[in-house]
């Protein structure tokens, strides 16, 4: 609004009287209405409850500030509006802090907030349990679909800032504890704007290559708002969907994040997440005893059983060997007596003689034989000497 009008107005309202009539604009008007509110209030905080927050697609909020009297229309424009880690839900109690003024164009009296803050636990809480609840909901802070953490890594990744003393901490300790394993840093924004992004694109290239068995992902302390990368939902997910095993070391011990909710292990510091992951030169030892030990009794408990084995082999060979000899001797015993009973002196204990001439030769026919003719009879139990008296033969019969 041009300056002598707006002095102009105001001496004639102080004399009570125009010496010229004067016709206003409307955006005059409104100008006025303007500059007056801008020029005579200050900045203050104004307390209510939200009601009809939306947020355009240009980034600009409006809502309106309720209390049980009367209402407020407020604007958030774009800039401001990106500081909200959540948008206030309908009825929310909240503090605005900002300056009332008119919006020329409708004449509209309104409030352009730059800062909006829940009153009781406040908006990043609020946001923290909704994001909390749903991926709860998902099964994704489920203690059984967390991984145990290699005992002893070769390869250790870092998610973090390189200008935070974060990473120091974490590389010093993991140097002096085991200087054996590599560190593989993947950097990232921890704070502001587009930090999150920054930090899922750390992820991905880290699970990328699986060149890691372990992951170490945080920072330092700092400030509700300054770790609230780590309460993004898109991080939250990254972190459960990594391959490897991953430790969340955000802020100190009294700060847990989302990060930390998802995270297979959730360390109070950076610098406790050193010594988690990295095993001391002692605890190697200790654990290189612990296998030679074992593999001993896993070596001779399995030549015993081997020994044991081979026993149970000889004693049922040695049984088997004198079953096969008594089955044969029964055998044989069998077949001997069988030839006994077939022989000549079965057939002699049987009953019948065999006539045998002076040589010792079987006398097979009576044509051998004549009268007056001596022979011995081969009996069972001895020999009888006879002579033939007379020659019969039956066959002629």
């Amino acid at each position: 609004m041009n300056d002598d009008l707006f002095y102009e107005a105001a001496n004639a309202r102080a004399l009570g009287r125009s010496r010229v009539p004067q016709v206003w604009t409307v955006s005059q008007v409104n100008a006025l209405a303007r500059d007056l509110l801008e020029g005579s209030l200050p900045a203050l905080w104004v307390a209510g409850e939200v009601s009809g927050f939306k947020r355009y697609p240009a980034g600009h909020c409006f809502f309106t500030l309720k209390d049980k009297k009367s209402q407020l229309g407020c604007v958030m424009w774009r800039e401001a509006a990106r500081t909200l880690p959540a948008e206030p839900p309908e009825g929310l109690a909240v503090h605005v802090f900002g300056y009332p003024t008119v919006y020329e164009r409708a004449g509209r009296f309104q409030f352009v907030v730059h800062e909006l803050n829940a009153r009781g636990e406040g908006l990043w809480r609020a946001a923290f349990e909704r994001a909390r609840r749903k991926l709860e909901a998902e099964g994704l802070l489920d203690a059984s679909r967390k991984r145990g953490l290699p005992p002893f890594p070769s390869v250790i990744g870092v998610v973090t800032s390189l200008e935070g003393a974060a990473l120091r901490d974490i590389v010093s300790i993991i140097k002096r504890r085991a200087p054996w394993i590599d560190i593989i840093v993947y950097p990232t924004r921890v704070q502001g704007e587009g930090a999150s992004e920054s930090i899922v694109a750390a992820l991905s290239e880290a699970a990328r290559g699986r060149r890691v068995d372990l992951l170490i992902v945080g920072r330092g302390g700092g400030s509700a708002e300054d770790l609230q990368a780590f309460n993004d939902e898109a991080v939250a997910r990254a972190i459960a969907s990594c391959p490897v095993a991953v430790i969340s070391a955000v802020g100190h011990e009294i700060d847990v994040t989302l990060s930390d909710l998802v995270a297979d292990l959730r360390a109070p510091t950076p610098s406790t997440a050193a010594e988690i992951a990295a095993p001391e030169v002692g605890r190697l030892l200790a654990e290189l005893h612990n296998v030679g030990e074992r593999l001993s009794a896993a070596f001779y408990g399995r030549i015993s059983r081997k020994l044991q084995r081979v026993e149970r082999l000889e004693e049922r060979l040695i049984a088997g060997v004198r079953r096969t000899i008594e089955s044969r001797r029964r055998a044989v015993g069998g077949l001997r007596q069988r030839l006994q009973a077939l022989g000549p002196m079965g057939v002699l204990r049987r009953g019948y003689a065999v006539a045998l001439d002076e040589r010792g030769h079987i006398l097979r026919s009576i044509n051998v034989f004549r009268r007056g003719m001596g022979f011995t009879l081969r009996l069972a139990d001895g020999r009888v000497q006879a002579r033939a008296e007379a020659i019969e033969d039956e066959g002629q019969q």
